[in-house]
């Protein structure tokens, strides 16, 4: 599919608010098993690009180019629709406008846009404050004005629930709906009875992350799909796993000498993951 096919069957989707378990990727090795393995799209974790790209935390320290250059290589080296985190936009409204736009044209298929204030933290960390919700109804404004066209789907997340509560966040999902946005977000509920709410609440497809580790349970997608959710996102689960084997394996040469025992993909399965052989018949 080209840049508009993917943008068009995924607002289908979305509009539909038919649930659909989106993996994070970081990186094209990511993508590529991702998109092997057989799901409907894609989400490029800010957390994971800070961490494989930069080897930063997620702090506010990756730019716009950081991360619109990691947009366009995911999204043209896959066939999957691809949902981008944009954080609080890299700035003031003319730097949200360009976000938007620069992740348009690079080929997300959709944008996250956050209420934090600047420099914004991951969302299952402690600490994070949020700007007013006038300030993020203005932003929602400025993204929806910078999109090419509506099938560009802009998502609005608010991470006001750790500070000021699930009212105040399930209050600002109603605003951002209100205000345009194509899908609301609403960060690290803490119990199964606030993603009901929010389910029964906010009249927009939504988004439930699922952080292992973090502030929210870990939910299936039988129970999210009841609850009202269109999105089940699983932003870090493949960083966390590529961390666990990664160290693991290190260890075991660093203590052995050798790799003997060590449980890997062949490097001949690792050629077909990459398209070698398909890549070598073109030449």
């Amino acid at each position: 599919m080209d840049a508009a096919q993917k943008r068009i069957a995924l607002a289908k989707r979305m509009r539909a608010r038919e649930l659909t378990v989106v993996p994070g990727v970081f990186d094209m090795l990511s993508a590529r098993l991702a998109e092997q393995t057989g799901f409907d799209a894609l989400y490029m974790t800010g957390y994971g690009i800070s961490a494989s790209h930069l080897g930063v935390p997620d702090a506010g320290i990756a730019t716009y180019d950081d991360m619109v250059s990691r947009v366009a290589t995911i999204a043209g080296g896959t066939e999957l629709p691809l949902i981008a985190d944009g954080d609080t936009g890299f700035g003031g409204l003319p730097e949200i406008a360009t976000t938007v736009a620069g992740y348009n044209a690079a080929g997300a298929c959709a944008i996250q846009l956050e209420d934090q204030e600047w420099p914004k933290k991951c969302g299952h960390a402690e600490g994070r404050t949020v700007v007013p919700t006038t300030d993020m109804v203005t932003k929602i404004e400025t993204a929806l004005g910078a999109r090419a066209d509506d099938d560009f789907l802009i998502i609005a997340r608010t991470d006001a629930r750790s500070s000021l509560g699930i009212d105040e966040a399930i209050a600002r999902g109603q605003a951002y709906a209100a205000a345009g946005a194509d899908i609301v977000f609403i960060e690290s509920p803490e119990n199964e009875d606030e993603f009901a709410r929010i389910g029964q609440e906010v009249d927009a497809p939504l988004v439930a992350n699922m952080v292992e580790g973090g502030f929210s349970p870990i939910m299936s997608a039988d129970r999210l799909r009841e609850l009202g959710f269109t999105i089940a996102l699983y932003p870090t689960t493949g960083l966390l796993a590529a961390t666990s084997v990664l160290r693991s394996a290190y260890a075991h040469l660093r203590a052995t000498g050798s790799s003997e025992g060590v449980e890997l993909t062949p490097i001949s399965e690792m050629h077909e993951i990459m398209g070698l052989h398909a890549h070598l018949d073109q030449q």
